[in-house]
């Protein structure tokens, strides 16, 4: 019981420190940034509090720097970078479709925009040949390829940093 109260404890004492920094009362996370964007009522931001404590993903936010925490790595560093080695063959049939669950989860890490989605599932459609150039592409040359398209279009330029 001792240990329940006190890992109660340390998630309710993370997400007021995130909150402290400008997040919000959820804090930071995949709760906040995907799950519940734009919480209004109080039930909402217990949610993705929720979420975001229990599941690990706002410390992986922090580390990383996505999922709403900011970070010096950039925005293609430890998140993205991770996930799209992880998840690189599912990425690359959904940019071939130009839409999917992995596209919206990679765009997210990124931290591109709702409004931006749509822009950025077209860019990976349109240029699948040149970020997955080969079978043997590996994920660290495809995503420094999706930085270089993303740096050259006009909406996507500004995730870069």
């Amino acid at each position: 019981m001792k240990k329940i109260i006190a890992a109660s404890a340390l998630l309710m004492g993370s997400s007021y420190l995130m909150a402290a920094g400008g997040h919000g009362p959820a804090g930071c996370g995949l709760g906040t940034a995907v799950v519940f964007k734009n919480p209004t009522q109080w039930h909402e931001h217990v949610l993705a509090a929720t979420t975001n404590g229990t599941s690990g993903n706002q410390t992986f936010g922090m580390t990383s720097g996505t999922l709403g925490c900011k970070d010096a790595n950039g925005p293609l560093a430890g998140g993205p970078s991770i996930y799209f080695d992880k998840n690189m063959d599912q990425i690359a049939a959904d940019s071939a479709q130009g839409e999917g669950e992995s596209l919206e989860v990679l765009a997210a890490l990124i931290g591109i925009e709702q409004a931006d989605q749509a822009a950025f599932n077209k860019m990976m459609q349109n240029n699948f040949d040149s970020i997955f150039a080969s079978s043997n592409v590996t994920s660290g040359i495809a995503l420094e390829q999706l930085a270089v398209l993303m740096s050259t279009d006009a909406t996507l330029k500004k995730y870069l940093g």
